[in-house]
């Protein structure tokens, strides 16, 4: 993509950001760790995702991890302090999940698409940050998965997104058995949308998002957060909003223009 970068990345931050014609891309950077989602990244991503919700000229936002992994879930060695606080454990541990779960659902809420691009493995709360983002493209050599029931610790945050996303079958077998699904698999499923060659999913993903922040900002925030409102719905509340909606774009004025244009085009 063309243009210079609005922002330049602190290499030394837990969550870099660089914005680029339109696209905000956010890396997880935590590369020895794998990119653990500790409390201090998961703070750093929650504020990252508050900011780029305020921020009107950001129209897509790309999600990657820095080195071989995209993110290997929560930071166990993290987790495994909590359980020595005889009395703030149970405390420490529902402030994480509390922490982790809201920035899952921020990301939904956000206005603009979130796209993540994954490289090498995306596992536990890493395999439910794809599933939460809006797409996903996949290099070829990523792999996904919800490991937790082999060390007795059912991933039931993850879970939540991960149904959201699957069949209820395929997310249970992915939950109970902590198989290993490769590129292909997490497509055929429905985790990912495009597999690339490996090494190719930032790149590839940054084109998607760009592709995205060519359109109607108003548009893309409609349409996103309508689609989230109505998956929620009855069908027939569904159908009633969606309907709603579409009256409201069609007075908008980039409906109104598009579509003037398509005409013209249509009549020479």
């Amino acid at each position: 993509m063309r243009g210079s970068p609005v922002s330049v990345p602190d290499r030394h931050s837990l969550l870099l950001r660089e914005d680029r014609d339109g696209v905000a891309t956010l890396t997880l950077n935590r590369p020895k760790a794998r990119n653990a989602l500790s409390f201090a990244l998961l703070n750093a991503l929650r504020d990252a995702l508050a900011a780029l919700g305020e921020d009107e000229s950001v129209r897509a936002v790309v999600l990657a991890g820095a080195g071989p992994a995209f993110c290997a879930g929560h930071d166990l060695k993290e987790m495994t302090g909590y359980r020595a606080e005889s009395d703030r454990g149970a405390a420490k541990f529902e402030e994480l999940f509390g922490l982790c779960s809201g920035v899952m659902m921020a990301i939904p809420a956000l206005p603009q698409p979130v796209i993540a691009a994954v490289e090498g493995v995306a596992t536990a709360a890493g395999c439910q940050l794809v599933a939460s983002c809006d797409l996903a493209v996949a290099g070829a050599e990523a792999r996904f998965a919800t490991p937790g029931v082999q060390i007795g610790l059912f991933c039931s945050t993850p879970m939540v997104a991960l149904s959201r996303n699957l069949s209820r079958k395929a997310a249970m077998r992915m939950l109970l058995t902590a198989e290993m699904a490769d590129a292909q698999e997490a497509r055929r499923l429905g985790l990912v949308n495009d597999v690339v060659e490996a090494g190719g999913a930032l790149a590839a993903a940054q084109a998607l998002a760009a592709g995205i922040a060519g359109r109607s900002a108003y548009t893309v925030r409609v349409g996103k957060r309508t689609f989230y409102e109505q998956l929620e719905m009855p069908l027939a509340e569904a159908y009633a909003q969606a309907g709603r909606v579409m009256t409201q774009n069609m007075l908008a004025r980039a409906a109104e223009e598009g579509i003037d244009a398509f005409l013209n085009r249509k009549a020479r």
